[in-house]
């Protein structure tokens, strides 16, 4: 999965289209990610505890991660993977070239 926890991502297809967020979970098994403020739904809980209050919270939902792109320098750009001399490997900006940090 080309995509990590932090990146800021831009939703390309379903009903989010167009949004940006922050990726706050990955899942690779599952090819999912988390991104807040983007697929929220409506959930209905229950009083857990005491203290806590119930009824109708927000919460992310997942989706693949093949609906998304991240956003480099305030553009959209697919991500590529580049070996350094020193023999790591970096994420790079497809068009550019640029490393992604």
């Amino acid at each position: 999965m080309k995509l990590k926890k932090g990146d800021t991502v831009e939703v390309i297809t379903g009903k989010d289209k167009g949004k940006q967020g922050e990726i706050a979970f990955v899942f690779p098994k599952t090819n999912k990610i988390i991104v807040n403020g983007v697929n929220v739904a409506s959930k209905h809980q229950k009083t857990q505890r005491a203290n806590e209050a119930g009824g109708i919270i927000e919460k992310d939902m997942p989706l693949d991660a093949s609906n998304v792109m991240l956003v480099h320098k305030g553009k959209k750009v697919r991500v590529g993977y580049q070996t350094k001399d020193d023999g790591t490997k970096v994420r790079i900006a497809r068009p550019s070239g640029e490393v992604i940090g």
